[in-house]
């Protein structure tokens, strides 16, 4: 693949991947989108959680899988290095995809807000997706999502080393991604068993996937990360203390 070649693939990546995310805010949140995570079952009841928990755990295979070192390792050995984080990007987007096409609502409600709640809910779904957003800038979005590493490919920049710094909300908990994410899978005005289950496996996901990323984290950098994980909540503000430091570059964190 030639300079301009990737720096194309990359750009259609991110392009592919904001769509998705615009997607999914409706198809989580149960609006505007052809299909969505609650609504009337449809088929048996067996066949809809066979469908939907194997959604859920080829997405959670495939979203971690690809981000570990050593698989990071033998894949760029097919594909250039600097498109490796779009390559990323662009199947977690089709999985996502995948997801939307195939998932079968169950029906039945667990939970239903009304007035004042459901408001209160509505806005804490849209917090959760500011709060994602923000979170990837503070730690440069446009690395997260690999157009910086196909735009430094196309200008022939060298890529920096990576660095330790402290943005605004990783001085409050170690993954202001992943609760962002937990917001929004929470956040149902609405709460149906579909999206009870999709909430629960993804949460679930989320755990693992943090042990994992800071095993890496602490392979790479050692008793620095120690010493941040140490002093800096995982996801809930409060529990625990001190100032954060965090990776930017190849970053892990929230992938």
């Amino acid at each position: 693949m030639g300079r301009l070649t990737v720096f194309i693939f990359g750009v259609a990546s991110y392009v592919v991947a904001l769509a998705v995310f615009v997607y999914a805010m409706g198809f989580l949140g149960g609006f505007l989108t052809p299909t969505s995570l609650d609504g009337a079952p449809q088929g048996s009841l067996a066949q809809a959680l066979a469908i939907d928990l194997a959604l859920l755990v080829v997405f959670s295979i495939q979203h971690s899988g690809m981000a570990r070192p050593a698989f990071k390792r033998w894949w760029t050995r097919i594909i250039p290095a600097p498109a490796e984080r779009s390559a990323y990007v662009l199947i977690s987007s089709l999985a996502m995809i995948a997801l939307f096409v195939a998932w079968r609502p169950i029906g039945g409600v667990v939970w239903e807000t009304q007035g004042l709640a459901r408001a209160i809910v509505i806005g804490l779904y849209v917090f959760g997706w500011a709060l994602l957003f923000l979170a990837t800038f503070l730690i440069n979005h446009f690395d997260l999502f690999g157009l910086a590493q196909v735009w430094r490919q196309l200008r022939g920049l060298p890529t920096g080393a990576p660095q330790f710094h402290e943005p605004a909300l990783y001085k409050l908990v170690r993954h202001p991604i992943y609760v962002g994410w937990l917001t929004i899978f929470w956040a149902a005005p609405t709460m149906t068993v579909a999206h009870l289950i999709f909430a629960v496996g993804t949460t679930v996901y989320i755990l693992v996937a943090i042990q994992l990323e800071e095993r890496d984290l602490i392979d790479e950098f050692g008793g620095t990360y120690r010493d941040y994980k140490r002093r800096t909540p995982m996801l809930i503000p409060g529990l625990g203390g001190g100032r954060a430091r965090f990776k930017v570059g190849e970053i892990r964190a929230g992938e």
